[in-house]
């Protein structure tokens, strides 16, 4: 389980593995009462518990919602499914597909990309023209191994989760040959530090999580 963020309209959000919903759930019941209300809300399910509390379901890829709507979500929230994570920062990247939490193929690279100077005038202007042309080289790079990694795995994947400097995970995905993971990708953008190895292995926590938000009647501002 990540830890509680506070929510944007008041709550906190949180990401809970698919493996723990179950449980999770079981704990909201005994803190906040029995669901009396359970419905699809687009591609999310919302919950309304004995005393108002709403607890509102997002799972990390598509399902299609059965008759017993909660139980249909948790089954597909469990359920493995392939994904492709690209993650840019200036200077490193890291591409991978994964089988549910395993690591199918990946690759890990990285390019100088200068630190900032504190001289000034034509010198400033010089770094910056040269800073410019290396992350343009970073992107032109991470392009090519998204093209030779991911690429292959387009028709087979699920979805694709991103990562790093998102100015430079747009600029990888507008290349053409690209298109057809960039319309895979889904949101929000994974937190993540400098794409290492060590961190795109921890990226199946963060995108299989089911993200949740979850409201208590003292969140709500006054009527």
């Amino acid at each position: 389980m990540s830890r509680p963020r506070p929510a944007a309209g008041g709550g906190r959000r949180l990401g809970i593995a698919p493996e723990r919903l179950g449980r999770w759930l079981d704990g909201v019941a005994e803190r906040h009462g029995v669901f009396s209300e359970v419905d699809a809300d687009g591609d999310a399910v919302r919950i309304t518990c004995a005393d108002t509390t709403t607890v509102t379901l997002r799972a990390p890829f598509a399902w299609t919602p059965g008759p017993a709507l909660l139980s249909s979500f948790t089954a597909a929230a469990r359920e493995p499914r392939r994904a492709a994570v690209l993650l840019v920062r200036r200077g490193r990247w890291a591409v991978g597909v994964f089988d549910g939490a395993d690591l199918v193929v990946s690759k890990v690279d990285a390019r100088l990309v200068q630190g900032r100077t504190a001289a000034g005038g034509w010198s400033q202007q010089r770094f910056a023209r040269r800073r410019g042309n290396q992350t343009d080289a970073v992107v032109e790079h991470a392009v090519d191994t998204a093209v030779r990694v991911l690429h292959p795995h387009a028709g087979s994947v699920d979805a694709l989760f991103t990562g790093g400097d998102r100015g430079l995970v747009d600029d990888v995905l507008a290349d053409p040959r690209l298109r057809p993971l960039a319309a895979l990708r889904r949101e929000p953008a994974l937190e993540v530090g400098d794409p290492t190895k060590a961190v795109l292995l921890e990226t199946p926590k963060k995108f299989r999580a089911v993200d949740v938000l979850i409201r208590e009647p003292a969140d709500l501002p006054p009527s």
